[in-house]
């Protein structure tokens, strides 16, 4: 913070200025992807971040590529095939905390943007820190991509393509959901219609994980253990961002910049959840991407 001042009955604060955000350097840069290198360097100053914050019994829960910013405005230019710009500096910093939630405040049911949300909020599990983890795995898969991993319209579409990208959403998940937000068939599996045109869209889009590799090389197959770890449907099992720091993709960073400590196996902090009944208190559902 630079400064404060008061404007009327507001409180405005001023922050120092800084660079686009990533997603609008991949959208001004034609949605070329980064490089499993980039991706490295970008996702070790997130995770180091956003462990703070988990540190200190906060959850972001709108993690997104719009709120990853860049430090510098600056890029250079290279030439390829066409002319594309590429950051001069990867520093960047996470922005936008007005959905934040202490571990001890009341959590709301929906949050995350669409494309981001864990399977625990659009089952209505509850949630906790994990979603963060949840959704920086959807950031660096669409850094990778250049595009969204799931780019779904309502929630039956997104938890099919999850189960497209990632396997079966496990029954016992699907049997707690209080949700009646999307088709669950109770017992068993998810009851999506095959015939659907969006499952057209699911085919065309989503394929398992690893076939999104476009190289067998070292890097890219510890890329992809690092996002299966996140892209866990079980919170139980789902990596921590301090743990995340310790796995093999980061250890030519760890050579030059060490994380605070190893961590230590700690119990999952567990998720809140909302009472059945309560009427008066309506779910306030982030801003979809257009």
């Amino acid at each position: 913070m630079l400064d404060w001042f008061k404007h009327k009955s507001h409180i405005c604060i001023v922050l120092e200025r800084l660079g686009p955000s990533t997603f609008d350097f991949l959208r001004q840069n034609d949605f070329v992807p980064f490089s499993v290198e980039q991706i490295r360097l970008v996702a070790f100053q997130i995770f180091r971040a956003v462990s703070f914050l988990h540190r200190n019994k906060l959850t972001h829960t709108d993690l997104k590529p719009e709120n990853i910013l860049f430090v510098s405005c600056d890029c250079d230019t290279e030439y390829s095939q066409q002319t594309h710009t590429k950051p001069r500096s990867l520093d960047i910093k996470v922005v936008d905390f007005g959905t934040a939630t202490f571990d001890h405040q009341h959590h709301e049911t929906l949050v995350s943007t669409r494309h981001y949300r864990a399977p625990e909020v659009i089952l209505d599990l509850g949630w906790n820190q994990s979603c963060d983890v949840w959704s920086l795995g959807c950031v660096l898969i669409e850094y990778y991509l250049g595009r969204t991993l799931f780019p779904s319209h309502d929630c039956g579409e997104h938890l099919a393509m999850m189960e497209r990208v990632l396997g079966p959403i496990p029954p016992r998940l699907l049997k707690q959901t209080r949700s009646s937000r999307h088709p669950v068939q109770y017992d068993t599996r998810l009851n999506w219609n095959d015939a659907s045109s969006s499952e057209d869209d699911i085919r065309r889009h989503c394929q398992p994980l690893t076939l999104y590799m476009r190289t067998n090389s070292e890097e890219e197959k510890q890329l992809f253990d690092l996002l299966g770890c996140m892209l866990e449907y079980d919170i139980s099992r789902r990596i921590t961002l301090e743990e995340a720091l310790w796995h093999p993709f980061f250890c030519p960073l760890r050579t030059q910049q060490q994380p605070e400590q190893q961590p230590q196996q700690q119990p999952q902090q567990q998720p809140q959840q909302q009472p059945e009944q309560q009427p008066q208190q309506q779910s306030q559902q982030q801003p979809e991407r257009s």
